[in-house]
């Protein structure tokens, strides 16, 4: 059974992975610095503030007594998290370690909160363009996201034609989709299947690590591309903003970004605009806290069954990864969790911890509230047929028989135990059982005894 583990790690994981230079680069925008500090932990951003005005460097000693007795573990993770993105420096001293706010950094923020931050871009007067409502507004990037995943599922499913962009289509192809042959309709990977199993905000980061990784393999700089979506996170829901404003890759960016719902974009007959959307100006906080929780469909009874109060044709998609669909009615979802559906969702990667973390996640809220959401027997179940799977694991290996004495034998099972390569032994009939990865070794140890 395939062991596939999808992660979306922390967005400011990957700043934090960017060279100095070009983390200078980005603390020199105030904006930057703002969602930087956003994104702390509470102790963190409580360092930075009471070190944003003092220039001289501040010893280790002292700063460990700015939180009480019992806070030395978030201490720790405070200046660990601080020093990874480089907003620290730790300077070293023959008696002790002083640290210091990277200056960049401390110079911008402050005077980001002295003065306040200009954006690039003002929007346009309300009576110049035709604004969506933000019900609308909102009501568009469920179903752009939606549509993307429908995408992702099937392109037969989504009701209405998708045209995405190449870029869009290359994230599709890194490790969600997988192609055997060129005629081949492209079919969901392990890791495909478990990203449709996670909650928006990890999907969404997810999108946009990936996003990010293969806009630079284009030739496209890294640092740019995560200004410009941080800078995004600072606009206003709503608003239009005209496209002449921004660089040639940022109107190619937000034509990719309006296929994912953080952009809706219109024509007009001499301008164009782009208008933000909640996951474009939520984004820093989507990306680092994804403690929000939407409110759930479904109700999970302790016979298996499963009724989703949903109109979503994602949403049925979706259980039908693990579930069986014994009926749909126009806003209702009837499924039955079985031994097979379940053992056809372990075996194209799916977990059974994330089956039950989405059940948990998405519980309607008349049930989200109860002390376990769904059933202990449904969800010892659904780990006792995941654990039914894994009772044997295969193993590549060969057997070797028909030795010519025991001395030989004795050393050839020494010689596979010193390179943890010993599978089985039958000592009276001298036989082994090697891994295969040893197999040559095996081999040319043999040949050397036979000399």
């Amino acid at each position: 059974m395939p062991q596939v583990r999808i992660i979306a790690k922390n967005f400011m994981d990957m700043v934090a992975s960017l060279p100095a230079m070009k983390l200078d680069a980005l603390y020199r925008n105030q904006f930057i610095c703002e969602a930087i500090l956003r994104s702390l932990p509470p102790l963190a951003k409580k360092y930075v503030l009471q070190l944003l005005y003092i220039d001289a460097p501040v010893t280790a000693k002292l700063l460990q007594e700015w939180v009480v007795a019992d806070g030395s573990t978030k201490h720790k993770v405070a200046i660990d998290r601080l020093i990874q993105l480089k907003v620290l420096e730790a300077v070293d001293r023959k008696k002790e370690t002083t640290y210091r706010l990277n200056p960049t950094f401390q110079t911008n923020l402050r005077q980001h909160l002295i003065k306040g931050g200009v954006l690039p871009r003002e929007p346009m007067p309300p009576n110049t363009v035709r604004r969506p409502s933000l019900e609308e507004l909102e009501t568009y990037a469920l179903g752009q996201w939606e549509c993307f995943l429908l995408q992702l599922i099937s392109s037969g499913h989504s009701e209405r034609q998708t045209n995405f962009s190449s870029s869009m289509m290359r994230i599709f192809q890194r490790g969600l989709l997988t192609q055997s042959r060129d005629k081949e309709a492209p079919r969901l990977t392990d890791s495909g299947f478990q990203f449709l199993l996670m909650d928006t905000n990890a999907q969404l980061w997810y999108i946009i690590r990936e996003y990010i990784s293969n806009s630079e393999e284009q030739g496209v700089d890294q640092a740019d591309l995560i200004a410009f979506l941080l800078e995004l996170s600072f606009h206003t829901t709503g608003e239009a903003y005209n496209t002449n404003t921004l660089t040639d890759e940022q109107k190619s960016m937000i034509k990719d970004l309006a296929d994912l719902g953080l952009v809706k974009l219109q024509q007009g007959r001499k301008e164009s605009w782009f208008i933000p959307t909640k996951l474009a100006t939520n984004l820093s906080l989507s990306l680092t806290d994804s403690s929000s929780r939407k409110e759930g469909f479904v109700v999970v009874e302790t016979n298996f069954r499963m009724y989703a109060y949903s109109t979503s044709k994602l949403h049925c998609e979706i259980l039908r990864l693990f579930s069986r669909i014994e009926y749909q009615l126009p806003n209702l979802i009837v499924t039955a969790m079985t031994k097979e559906s379940l053992y056809n969702a372990f075996e194209n990667g799916i977990t059974a911890d994330q089956i039950i973390t989405f059940l948990q996640q998405n519980s309607h809220p008349r049930v989200a509230e109860r002390v376990p959401s769904v059933p202990e027997n449904v969800t010892d179940q659904i780990r006792l047929w995941e654990a039914d799977l894994n009772r044997v694991e295969m193993t590549n290996a060969h057997l070797y028989d028909e030795f010519p004495s025991r001395d030989v034998y004795e050393e050839a099972c020494e010689f596979a135990r010193m390179h943890e390569g010993l599978l089985w032994e039958d000592a009276k009939r001298m036989r082994i059982v090697v891994k295969a990865e040893i197999h040559m070794h095996m081999r040319e140890h043999l040949r050397g005894q036979n000399k």
